[in-house]
């Protein structure tokens, strides 16, 4: 879809999701979009320090703040959770295994972390093929995410309407990174944020767009 404002994209998620029914197609829209600052429904507004010229937009999608903008293949995933048979758990897994795989095709091993729904890297060692220790909590009492070593590479974000979901996930190709510097990344202070081209990989936003989309397609398939 190209180059596509944010507000236009929500409405169109939302106008698609309202008409259709148990027949209707699902669909996966890939697009970027023009600087954005965007916050889910629970988001804290003190998570965005600095919003400068950048518009920040409320969003109907779970989460914390995010930016998006050019060089970022966004993914909208369109889904009937009911006709697949996904409870949401299973759909936000099978998408983030969508994005490891898309992050395997280039050579990238992406991790998970327990607590943080998207997908990180090592960025000082992006081809390291090693799993990470186990990190299930960073300190057990504050019961935060650990992060150590980590950047974030690709933001998650969903809604579910009348068993239907809408929203998607977002990875970073080739972007100016510096407005995530104005905000705690989805919630987390000092959470770093990268894309493919500072961790070595020179790769142009359509072919990561027909990746990524070829591995939701997949993916999501029932």
């Amino acid at each position: 879809m190209g180059t596509l404002d944010y507000a236009l994209s929500l409405q169109e998620m939302q106008d698609f999701t309202a008409r259709r029914n148990e027949h209707t197609p699902d669909e996966i829209w890939l697009c970027q979009h023009p600087p954005v600052f965007t916050q889910g429904l629970a988001a804290k507004t003190e998570h965005l320090l600095w919003a400068g010229d950048i518009p920040l937009i409320a969003s109907n999608r779970g989460g914390q703040i995010t930016f998006h903008g050019p060089g970022q293949v966004v993914a909208y995933a369109l889904i009937d959770l009911k006709r697949a048979g996904y409870f949401v758990k299973e759909y936000v897994y099978r998408i983030e295994d969508a994005v490891l795989k898309t992050l395997a095709h280039v050579g990238v091993t992406g991790h998970r972390v327990a607590g943080a729904p998207g997908i990180y890297v090592r960025p000082n060692a992006p081809f390291d093929h090693a799993r990470l220790p186990s990190r299930p909590q960073l300190g057990q009492s504050a019961g935060l995410p650990d992060f150590t070593g980590l950047a974030k590479i690709a933001a998650l974000g969903v809604k579910v309407s009348r068993h239907c979901a809408y929203h998607g996930v977002a990875l970073n190709v080739r972007m100016d990174l510096s407005p995530f510097e104005r905000i705690n990344p989805c919630g987390y202070a000092g959470l770093a944020t990268t894309d493919l081209f500072t961790i070595g990989v020179e790769v142009s936003w359509q072919d990561m767009a027909d990746v990524l989309g070829s591995k939701l397609a997949t993916s999501l398939m029932p």
